[in-house]
């Protein structure tokens, strides 16, 4: 049993299978009989079959403050909003000294923060407003408990660090990402540091698009 919105159910309905209205198939999924068996096998068609990169680069945004919560980063006023495409200007709009950074933010960007990033609440919105700007991926310290396994689930690129002093970042500087290793280079400088890199599970969830799909 899920529960969904109005247009995630059409969706899901359109889809033959639990997608959102943003993520349709060009072709509904199949049920089939199996070979001797009454039973069914499902034959799904999605974008998220895709080969996802290992390996990206983007612009950094340094938001460097410790617990960040999920009302900060998508207040919730704005919580009745279910349009994935309606979430991404609404991001950052109650964190001090950062209400316009959707105004700013180009697809392809990461955020770069500190410690307990996500605190709060269970808010999925959180989320997915950074999916909805094209943010790549949100690199801290440390997330809150629950930020971390939604942003995982819904295959959103999280990774953890112990110190990026050494690569001696500024805001707008290009990074390169390794989910494999954990590698992040500052592609200024040529520095390096190490982060925690994605588990067989995180990179799993990742390469199908979402928990769903695993």
């Amino acid at each position: 049993m899920y529960l969904a919105s109005p247009a995630t159910a059409a969706a899901s309905a359109v889809a033959g299978h639990i997608t959102t209205e943003d993520d349709l198939p060009e072709q509904p999924s199949l049920f089939q009989e199996g070979h001797g068996k009454q039973e069914a096998v499902l034959v799904t068609h999605h974008d998220s079959d895709k080969e996802k990169p290992s390996v990206i680069e983007g612009r950094v945004w340094l938001v460097m403050e410790d617990n960040i919560d999920t009302d900060m980063i998508f207040h919730n006023q704005h919580l009745a909003i279910t349009e994935l495409s309606e979430m991404g200007k609404y991001t950052f709009g109650n964190l001090k000294g950062w209400e316009d950074f959707a105004s700013k933010a180009q697809p392809g960007d990461m955020v770069i923060t500190g410690k307990n990033f996500g605190a709060g609440s269970s808010r999925q919105q959180a989320v997915d407003c950074f999916k909805s700007l094209g943010v790549q991926a949100v690199l801290a310290e440390s997330f809150g408990a629950i930020y971390e396994r939604n942003a995982i689930n819904a295959g959103f690129p999280i990774m953890t660090y112990e110190s990026i002093e050494e690569l001696e970042l500024q805001n707008g500087d290009v990074v390169a990402v390794e989910f494999e290793t954990g590698k992040m280079t500052n592609r200024k400088t040529g520095k390096s540091i190490m982060m925690q890199p994605f588990s067989d599970v995180q990179m799993e969830i990742y390469r199908k698009g979402d928990l769903l799909h695993v």
